[in-house]
């Protein structure tokens, strides 16, 4: 048997070399003529519940964050909202039979938005964590993963465990699940008789690519498609590792609906109807983000644990 261990390794053992992109740039035009979509999934329609009540009847009103490209971001015309994230809300939508209301959300509104019921879900690369799932229903359908960056001319040339970091000035956001491993890491390295990792920390990601740019870090951690994206924009980055954005946990990025409303079978049942059509490895291919693409869509699988 394949122990969860032996997958989370598996499924961040992956080449260094940045994926080939569907196309030289991506498309942040409102138009989005190459958005997939897929067909209405009867088992996914018959699967909501009799006692749902969309927000807008024949609507699924989702909130995503229009923060992080190319997860979601606004277009060029400072409006629409565009990326994997609304393309897969499309897919989900099409499979539920439902017309697709995006609205843009700040990360830190959408939880009481679903609970309350002015959201039908959030898609907004949201892990499955324990705690959360006291309060929300998930379908799976992206692994979540943080990149290691460092500078296009930098020698640093590979970050796989805690002591290739050793010694290295490492830039990330304050707080986040990116300073927890990585301090993790810098306890585990000094155990060993290893030098700590020095961690920089800035809220806003403007500094944290400056402090990189001016020799100020060494490397740069963020979720990985959102490097993905700044190394296809600028040019000038390059990846050097990856890993679970749960470590040593596999974290998984899930569609959000509230707890026992009856609704996350039925977008799960069209997640699969999207990965059996190919409509959803399209929109992964489209964004550039096919590595962190599940096996499988799940309803409420286990979560990262309570820290």
């Amino acid at each position: 048997m394949i122990t969860r261990r032996a997958a989370i390794v598996a499924a961040v053992a992956l080449t260094l070399a940045a994926p080939a992109f569907a196309q030289s740039a991506y498309d942040l035009g409102p138009e989005q003529p190459g958005r997939p979509r897929t067909k209405p999934n009867p088992a996914a329609i018959a699967a909501i519940s009799k006692d749902y009540q969309f927000v807008e009847p024949g609507v699924f009103t989702v909130a995503t964050n229009a923060g992080t490209p190319p997860l979601a971001t606004y277009a060029t015309d400072s409006k629409t909202l565009v990326g994997a994230d609304p393309d897969v809300a499309q897919l989900v939508a099409d499979g539920l039979g439902l017309k697709l209301k995006l609205v843009p959300t700040p990360w830190a509104d959408w939880p009481l938005g679903v609970i309350s019921g002015k959201y039908d879900a959030a898609i907004s690369n949201i892990g499955v964590t324990e705690q959360r799932k006291e309060k929300f229903d998930f379908s799976t359908y992206r692994l979540g993963l943080h990149g290691f960056f460092v500078k296009a001319d930098s020698k640093v040339e590979t970050i796989a465990e805690p002591k290739d970091a050793a010694g290295l000035r490492i830039v990330l956001g304050a707080g986040t699940n990116q300073e927890r491993i990585l301090l993790e890491w810098s306890r585990r390295n000094v155990a060993a008789g290893r030098q700590p990792i020095e961690l920089i920390t800035f809220d806003d990601e403007a500094n944290r690519l400056l402090a990189l740019s001016s020799g100020r870090a060494d490397v740069i951690v963020q979720p990985h498609a959102q490097l993905l994206f700044i190394q296809q924009r600028d040019k000038n980055i390059k990846r050097v590792g990856v890993l679970s954005a749960g470590w040593p946990e596999r974290s998984d990025v899930a569609v959000a609906t509230r707890k026992g409303a009856g609704l996350a079978q039925a977008v799960t049942l069209a997640l699969e109807g999207a990965y059996r059509d190919g409509s959803f490895d399209a929109v992964l291919k489209r964004w550039g983000v096919e590595e962190e693409r599940l096996d499988k869509p799940e309803t409420n699988p286990h979560g990262l644990p309570k820290y």
